[in-house]
């Protein structure tokens, strides 16, 4: 048996289909961990929807919230506009139980035997695993109230910026761990959260942001986090994270970690194979 972790997916439903090929996924033996972003942007959200839900309830993957996925729900709950790429899907017949699915999907999943965690974009430095867990649970169980709408336009906007155990309200709490769980690429060096800078590491102009995930007071999780979200970062991998998402719906691959061998696979979008190790 074989767990492998998956990047991004934004609708590249043809891209996903190679790289199960790539790996010669086996339904009966193998599962998948999606790690969010299910949808927007390409051009097969409801065939990847579709697919990722089939596969989630055949108890063959599990797949946690991206940003993207969650901007979906707003868009149906009349919160957001939708993606123009989204066409296909928000007319599709099967829209509304779509959605009633996704909503229900986990924003962090962790698995003790394993020693991981699967997140979309990643973990506070300030938390440890519960608190982690405790904070993905509270704003999941908000996004699952029979009308989420109300609690979904307050979600939107990126303060605060700065954990606390005291903060003004739920809705501060609950915006600052979507923000986080969803969004998070970069940190200050006193811990506050920033959402402008999406560049690579190597490649930014202000040296003194810091990858969440280097931030030297983060808290010793002593499991490894898997993410998506961060294109530009792409494939990258240490002892603490392995991160996934290589930039498929921007012309890049999209790419597969064993969780079990540590080994890679990616495809391109040009449907040319490149396998790794």
């Amino acid at each position: 048996m074989a767990t492998y972790a998956i990047g991004d997916l934004q609708g590249c439903y043809s891209a996903l289909l190679r790289l199960l090929d790539a790996i010669q996924f086996n339904p009966n033996q193998d599962q998948l961990w999606f790690a969010g972003d299910l949808v927007s942007r390409g051009t097969e959200s409801l065939e990847t929807l579709r697919f990722v839900k089939q596969l989630c309830e055949q108890k063959t993957a599990l797949t946690v919230l991206g940003n993207h996925d969650i901007s979906l729900i707003a868009s149906f709950y009349g919160v957001r506009t939708p993606h123009k790429s989204l066409q296909a899907l928000i007319t599709a017949p099967d829209y509304a139980e779509l959605i009633q699915w996704l909503r229900r999907q986990p924003l962090l999943h962790y698995e003790p035997s394993k020693q991981a965690a699967l997140v979309h974009a990643g973990i506070a430095p300030q938390w440890d695993l519960l608190m982690a867990a405790r904070c993905a649970v509270e704003v999941e169980q908000e996004l699952q109230q029979p009308d989420p709408s109300t609690w979904l336009s307050q979600m939107y906007g990126d303060m605060p910026d700065q954990w606390s155990t005291s903060f003004g309200s739920d809705i501060e709490r609950q915006r600052f761990s979507m923000n986080v769980l969803t969004r998070m690429r970069y940190c200050h060096s006193d811990g506050r959260l920033n959402f402008y800078e999406k560049g690579n590491p190597a490649q930014i102009v202000d040296k003194s942001l810091i990858p969440w995930f280097e931030y030297p007071k983060r808290q010793a999780l002593g499991s490894r986090v898997i993410f998506g979200h961060w294109s530009t970062l792409g494939y990258y991998v240490s002892p603490e994270v392995v991160a996934l998402d290589t930039g498929c719906v921007w012309s890049g691959q999209l790419t597969a970690f064993c969780l079990e061998t540590e080994q890679h696979t990616s495809v391109n979008c040009n449907q040319a194979l490149n396998t790794n190790s």
